[in-house]
């Protein structure tokens, strides 16, 4: 009679459980109410970018990564890594710069952001992995090199150390916000309590992994453009980082206060013009700084002659037209304290750090060989992969954007963190 009882009473607390966990997935609503307000414009495209994309996929993992590429020996990395990893990383160092100037260097004007910022660099990382492993010829024995035979002296294994290491501490730094959807407060105390440590070492990590992308070229003088090729690479990429990373996050506080008005507080919303302005203080400064560090190197290795050819020509539309020019955006944001203007600002930067990336791992690498024109064009299916990435990037990002408190405080957890 006993052991009946207590079976019934825990299928009644699995029930509940399952009920409970449910209304959290559906955000309060039937299946049914939920089902419909999936169908929407941008879900409908979102699905046939993902519908178009999934023989790609197949015939990538069936018959190899040749079979949707025009990979060779002299061109192994495209457009797909070139976007995925090169040029997103800098942007999702957000997460860092943002939580290090709120924990660390006590700028509590960020602290409605660190959520955020900290969201946009875990889920960045997170596919930044996802895009390696598209490219790994056998990517079910990403535990091999990682675990077992171990490369100390590759650049690229720290790489990935980094990369799957930083997205750990992300994801601890983030676990705030997931045990506040749970209701977990005993876990939440102890995941509040280490925040502190987690955000040394995501620092310590960023700043290495960030500069490790650029000293993975060092080895390559003769086959990266000279203009771009500098022994100055490893600080370059290093503090173009720092500028990139507060533009994302002044363009995620504003998609955050333009796309999802409703799930922020009044707190974050109110903020967004103060931390726009800030971010854009110190993204000018680390531009000035990136600026003259890209002029010192050019003096240093005296390449001034080779402005004045067709690369030079495309190497000045990047300095002047992707670096200058939102310097001066940003400078002129700043003296005249307009947010609008920062954000454009925001925006041409990240389009100059993309640009940059995509010329070093792409345009001007292997740049003597005689098809080099014909081999940076990407195939479709590259261009349909990353469609199809990019899509699932912004849905995963908008259902957690949709469920957990990033943007908002919930009452019973006010001041605890």
């Amino acid at each position: 009679m006993n052991s009946d009882m207590e079976y019934a009473s825990r299928s009644r607390t699995s029930a509940g459980f399952a009920a409970w966990f449910m209304n959290k997935l559906f955000m309060g609503m039937s299946v049914s109410d939920y089902s419909r307000s999936l169908v929407t414009p941008f879900n409908l495209l979102a699905a046939a970018i993902l519908a178009t994309s999934l023989p790609i996929f197949i015939t990538r993992y069936s018959k190899g990564l040749a079979s949707v590429l025009d990979a060779t020996n002299e061109y192994p990395w495209g457009l797909l890594l070139s976007w995925g990893i090169f040029a997103g990383e800098p942007l999702f160092a957000a997460g860092f710069v943002v939580a290090a100037g709120y924990y660390l260097f006590g700028m509590k004007t960020y602290r409605p952001l660190v959520r955020l910022a900290v969201l946009g660099g875990m889920l960045g990382y997170a596919f930044a992995a996802s895009y390696l492993l598209i490219d790994l010829g056998r990517p079910w024995r990403i535990y091999y090199p990682m675990l077992i035979n171990f490369g100390p002296a590759s650049v690229l294994f720290i790489v990935a150390w980094h990369v799957g290491l930083y997205v750990t501490v992300q994801l601890m730094e983030f676990s705030p916000a997931i045990l506040e959807w749970l209701g977990s407060k005993r876990l939440h105390k102890w995941a509040v309590s280490v925040t502190v440590g987690l955000i040394i070492g995501g620092v310590i990590l960023s700043t290495v992994h960030q500069s490790a992308l650029g000293a993975m070229y060092l080895i390559t003088p003769g086959k990266l453009h000279p203009l771009w090729y500098s022994s100055y690479l490893p600080l370059l990429f290093f503090s173009s980082a720092i500028y990139a990373a507060m533009s994302f996050a002044i363009l995620l506080a504003y998609a955050a206060e333009r796309y999802f008005r409703d799930r922020c507080d009044k707190v974050f919303l109110s903020s967004v013009p103060d931390v726009t302005l800030s971010l854009g203080k110190g993204a000018a400064v680390a531009l000035y700084v990136y600026f003259a560090l890209k002029v010192l190197a050019l003096a240093q290795d005296d390449r001034w002659s080779l402005l004045f050819t067709p690369f030079g020509y495309w190497y000045l539309v990047e300095l002047i037209g992707f670096v200058a020019l939102p310097t001066v955006l940003f400078t002129v944001g700043v003296k005249t304290a307009k947010v609008g203007l920062m954000r454009l600002a925001a925006l041409w930067a990240v389009l100059g750090i993309v640009l940059n990336r995509v010329n070093v791992n792409l345009i001007a690498f292997n740049w003597k060989q005689p098809e080099h024109f014909e081999r940076i064009i990407p195939s479709s299916g590259e261009v349909i992969m990353i469609a199809a990435m990019v899509t699932l990037h912004i849905l995963v990002f908008r259902w957690i954007l949709n469920r957990f408190p990033v943007m908002r405080e919930l009452p019973e957890y006010k001041g605890l963190h």
